[in-house]
């Protein structure tokens, strides 16, 4: 028998913050992208499940699937979309019309799989996608971007359009040499300095800390110690996420109690702690217009 989370934390972050002046702005939400250098390293998982925590929180959630040519947000929930990104950037539906409502009242902008033309956007479906979201009326309060693996100019697009990038990274060497290379390109031809890493599936503590002190020491050697690398922690090895998985529902709904389960709980807690960093750096944001009216 399958049981459920049935109680939701106050969130401490008021709806509404100054500006300059005696005018009141709407805060922008908080933008983050998750995202690996290889795949396989559980990216998706990640973001589905530290986007349940984050509504059990209280938090309005927005979850983006920006891996655009191979989606499987929806799988992962056991949804069934009608309309996709593609219908927005091919102008047939409204976001409005596109976004879905999945458990726990988290938003889902779902992809679409098997369109090769969508791996790469151009200059003006990047910047249509940009005002569009902008301009969602709904209020949200966090958005995680599942974006591919690699350094396409996809996934580079959707880093820099999140304010803050959670690098997910595994203990296999081809993770940590993958998560080294978006790094680099990140720092050397976009000039961006924060990251923080999320260690997945893995069995001890010291493992997951031996991931972190590895990708440090590469940063630091080799690209400067002017780079931030926060560790946010790891999310265990647990059978329990292959389980949630086959039965396409988050392991939060179906094991609260699993070690995974708490771990994401903790995640959330420990992000709500945490000062948004970025904001504008001279790369395009998502919802840049609030960005530019809000006082930091």
């Amino acid at each position: 028998m399958t049981s459920t989370i049935l109680h939701k934390e106050s969130r401490q972050v008021p709806r509404k913050l100054p500006a300059a002046g005696s005018c009141q702005v709407l805060a922008p939400p908080r933008v983050m992208a998750v995202t690996s250098g290889k795949g396989g390293v559980g990216k998706s998982n990640i973001v589905v499940n530290l986007g349940l925590a984050l509504t059990l929180l209280d938090y309005r959630v927005l979850l983006i699937d920006a891996d655009l040519g191979l989606a499987n947000l929806d799988i992962l929930l056991g949804l069934t979309p009608q309309y996709t990104i593609q219908d927005i950037l091919s102008l047939q539906q409204e976001l409005s019309q596109v976004i879905m409502t999945g458990p726990g009242g988290l938003k889902i902008l779902p992809a679409c799989s098997g369109i090769p033309e969508l791996a790469e956007l151009d200059k003006f479906q990047k910047a249509f996608l940009l005002n569009e979201l902008d301009h969602y009326s709904e209020t949200i309060d966090v958005v995680l971007i599942d974006t591919g693996a690699g350094i396409s100019r996809n996934v580079l697009f959707f880093n820099l359009a999140a304010q803050e990038r959670i690098i997910v990274a595994n203990g296999q060497p081809t993770s940590l040499t993958d998560a080294y290379a978006l790094i680099k390109v990140m720092v050397t031809q976009y000039n961006q300095t924060h990251f923080k890493l999320l260690v997945n599936g893995v069995t001890r503590p010291r493992e997951a800390e031996a991931v972190y002190h590895t990708l440090l020491q590469a940063t630091e050697r080799f690209l400067g110690r002017e780079i931030s690398l926060e560790y946010l922690g790891f999310i265990p090895f647990d059978e329990s996420v292959s389980k949630a998985v086959m039965r396409q529902q988050p392991v939060l709904t179906l094991y609260p109690a699993a070690p995974a389960s708490k771990s994401f709980i903790r995640l959330a807690r420990h992000l709500r702690k945490l000062p948004p960093t970025g904001g504008i750096d001279g790369s395009i944001k998502f919802f840049w217009r609030r960005l530019l009216g809000y006082q930091f």
